[in-house]
């Protein structure tokens, strides 16, 4: 019998080996070409779900992305065909029969609608500025939708006259609430004479007069979102004085009555009010707030409230749920909205009578986004376990029973990925932090490994368990070569509670910093990393947290410092997010220098010794350019290898396919050449 086990455990050994061999590294372009699942949506009868895909045209240098259709739990297919733009945002009409989007079939985003059963799209607006979210009325015969007012004549006659300038924080457009007439009603669109009839991306023209949009809403104010009630009387929206980002903070709550046009302020505290839904029988709406807190928004967790449209029964919902809201929505069965817990991100459902909260069981472990239907007892959802890609899945809601219906997993079936497991250590100030280490498929617990250290943006980010984690960082390369990677949750991050998030408030850098080395520390102290061989990197605020170790630790061989802070000072008068800076910090440079002094990498400039690249968008505003040639220079004077590679055209993110790989490619030359020893060059041709 011994012997037969051991026959068998011998033979299932050989199988995960041969299984391994089988396997295969996968190129930089296939990782940047995977096809990924976003927006859902589901019919009202809960027969059609749609959800939107992303995709990769290298040709164009572009991420496009499509709509594809699920039909009763079915296989998914493609619905739209845009092969020289998007499609995006699916809704359903009430009436189950047709699907409208948005797509830039032309120059703007404008609103088209299919059939279900296919057929060839219409445009059902035509909007010089373009389309930038809509809705169907309840009654299917009208569409509401969001589009920016034209931009000021005298705007045209001023620049002929004296050239081009711009008065800072005074030079935009706002945006304001439209509607257009539809007769869809049992017609194809050859029977539509007044609507722009389209195929694929020649629009043509059939009709002698077309439905004009009426304005809805006027003054000085721009609308961020809105949903029009069940009942069809009213809309709900969040709008602001203008759309400048930081006057989010300044953002209230109004309601519109269909029938007079009158306008009706509902929710005006001092900070920031977001509307999120309608109560099913559109007597009440729901909404996050900061109430008067306007110097903690960005780390401190949004409030939840139901209200009376009268203004009556204001209330707070879930209190003791300590993170930030996502997706709220309300329907019959209660209010459903995603929340992290540490790494996963579930769904809970809250008990609108008395705010009381319980996680609905039996999801996958991350929920990116989830759809109801109105009438039927079903929920779309986008969502993924640990070991897969996003997937769609659906479930009926009494009595969840998941079925997952897509499989873009299936895309990476024979490549060597990322193995995941989480691991918890004690920072400087014993702090609990808690990370993601990736091994290699085929690890060796006797090895000590090479180890990079991968750093989230935020602060309020996260990082989770994934096969193919990555942005610009070749993750899954590096396992296959023979490293382990670490992605540290540091103190600031979403999943741990509004005050684990408060921890590197006055403390940004010097904390993150205790977090990430003490966990390179405790892998180190565990015999699973060669000490000699460790590398860092990160974007925006991961950049920053790397610019700050280059500077501040000897204990990393090279560091990438991607769209990263390098001098609060710098960056404080060049962001266009000043109000970051100040909550963070809690002074301007003019009030307490000192603390601008602890927190810039710049100040201890002059013990730089770790070879540095640098990465940072042209035209970026969020973390302004100066901050990587003042990093740059400054380690050049002190005789630091350092290079600075600017992407030409780019904000604050690399959202173009081409780029994206030269910035991934100029991370493995990096890290190459100062961790392993290797002379790589960048490879020009197939």
């Amino acid at each position: 019998m011994k012997k037969a086990c051991l026959t068998l455990l011998v033979i299932l050994s050989l199988h995960g080996a041969w299984a391994q061999e089988s396997k295969r590294n996968p190129s930089f372009e296939e990782i940047i070409s995977l096809r990924g699942a976003g927006y859902v949506t589901i019919s009202p009868n809960g027969e059609l779900g749609a959800f939107v895909v992303q995709k990769t045209d290298w040709t164009d240098n572009r991420f496009d992305s499509e709509i594809w259709m699920v039909k009763n739990g079915s296989e998914p297919y493609q619905f739209t065909n845009n092969p020289k733009g998007s499609s995006v945002f699916p809704v359903f009409s009430p009436d189950n029969k047709w699907l409208a989007f948005l797509s830039d079939r032309g120059n703007k985003m404008q609103v088209f609608a299919m059939r279900v059963n296919g057929g060839e799209p219409i445009a059902l607006t035509d909007e010089s500025e373009g389309v930038s979210t809509f809705e169907w009325h309840p009654d299917g015969k009208r569409i509401l939708f969001l589009k920016q007012e034209k931009e000021p004549k005298e705007n045209k006659e001023k620049q002929k006259r004296y050239g081009a300038f711009e008065m800072d924080d005074k030079e935009y457009t706002l945006q304001h609430l439209w509607e257009i007439s539809l007769d869809l009603d049992g017609k194809e669109p050859s029977e539509l004479p007044c609507y722009a009839a389209t195929d694929s991306l020649r629009v043509v023209e059939n009709c002698i007069t077309k439905p004009k949009a009426l304005r809805l809403t006027e003054g000085a104010f721009t609308i961020n979102d809105f949903k029009i009630s069940p009942d069809g009387q009213r809309v709900a929206f969040s709008h602001q004085p203008d759309p400048l980002i930081n006057s989010f903070v300044k953002s209230d709550i109004s309601i519109l009555s269909l029938a007079t046009k009158e306008v009706t302020l509902l929710v005006g505290n001092p900070s920031s009010d977001s509307f999120e839904d309608w109560s099913p029988d559109s007597k009440s709406i729901l909404y996050t707030s900061f109430v008067d807190d306007t110097v903690s928004n960005f780390y401190r967790n949004a409030q939840i409230f139901s209200i009376q449209i009268d203004g009556q029964n204001n209330k707070r919902l879930a209190e003791k749920l300590d993170e930030n809201p996502g997706m709220l929505q309300w329907n019959p069965r209660g209010i459903y909205g995603l929340f992290w817990n540490k790494t996963a991100r579930d769904i809970y459902r809250i008990e609108p009578k008395d705010g009381s909260f319980a996680k609905i069981p039996g999801m996958p472990e991350q929920v990116q986004a989830f759809a109801f239907s109105m009438i039927a007892d079903k929920m779309l959802l986008n969502a993924r376990n640990g070991n897969q890609l996003a997937e769609i899945w659906i479930t009926p809601m009494q009595k969840p029973a998941l079925r997952q219906v897509s499989n873009f997993t299936q895309q990476i079936a024979d490549w060597k990925v990322a193995e995941s497991e989480l691991v918890m250590w004690r920072s400087k100030d014993d702090a609990l932090i808690e990370g993601v280490l990736h091994k290699p498929m085929d690890y060796d617990p006797t090895k000590k490994y090479p180890l990079m250290v991968v750093i989230h943006g935020g602060p309020t980010g996260i990082d989770t368990p994934s096969p193919v984690p990555g942005y610009v960082y070749p993750i899954v390369q590096w396992l296959n070569k023979g490293c382990l990677v670490l992605r540290p949750n540091y103190r600031g991050s979403a999943g741990y509670g509004e005050a684990f998030r408060s921890l590197n408030v006055k403390n940004l850098g010097v904390g993150d910093a205790w977090d990430v080395v003490s966990g390179v520390d405790y892998l180190i102290a565990k015999g699973m990393v060669d000490s000699t061989k460790i590398g860092v990197m990160g974007w925006s605020q991961g950049g920053y947290i790397s610019a700050f170790l280059t500077t501040n630790s000897d204990k990393f061989k090279a560091v990438s410092v991607g769209a990263g802070i390098s001098n609060w000072m710098t960056y404080y008068v060049n962001t266009d997010i000043h109000p970051f800076t100040r909550q963070y910090l809690k002074a301007t440079p003019w009030d307490d220098e000192d603390i601008y002094r602890k927190t810039s990498p710049m100040t201890n400039i002059k013990n730089a010794k770790t070879p540095t690249l640098i990465q940072h968008g042209e035209f970026d505003r969020r973390v302004p350019i100066p901050n990587a040639y003042e990093l740059l220079q400054g380690l050049r004077d002190q005789g630091v290898p350092a290079e600075l590679v600017v992407y030409k055209g780019f904000g604050h993110g690399i959202t173009k396919p081409k780029e994206r790989l030269a910035a991934t490619w100029h991370n493995w030359v990096w890290f190459a050449k100062y961790v392993w020893g290797e002379e790589v060059e960048l490879p020009l041709g197939d």
